[in-house]
């Protein structure tokens, strides 16, 4: 079951935007706007991987792959799109700090 209030309070505290927009997004095909959301939730969400079940996983791997890793907060990005690619689709693990017997 999706929080949607969790989502709207941790990722969309500076805009204004409702459940079914969210749900709207998520089953159209503006990918400017589920560019947008899933970016959202990649860096702000509390539940990170639970909220990322938003998206049907052939979408949330190509939103993945097509991320770009914006310069301000570079390695904070980068660390929660390799946990979540991690935990979706079983790729290497890039986080030293995460890894067994490092």
């Amino acid at each position: 079951m999706v929080n949607y209030q969790r989502i709207l309070k941790d990722c969309f505290w500076d805009l204004t935007i409702s459940s079914d927009e969210i749900q709207n997004i998520v089953k159209g095909g503006d990918m400017k706007k589920l560019n947008i959301l899933f970016e959202k939730i990649l860096l702000n969400s509390t539940a990170l991987f639970h909220d990322l079940e938003i998206f049907d996983r052939k979408r949330l791997e190509t939103l993945l792959e097509n991320y770009k890793i914006p310069q301000f907060n570079k390695e904070y990005a980068l660390r929660r799109k390799n946990m979540a690619e991690v935990y979706f689709f079983d790729k290497p693990l890039l986080i030293d700090e995460l890894k067994w017997g490092v």
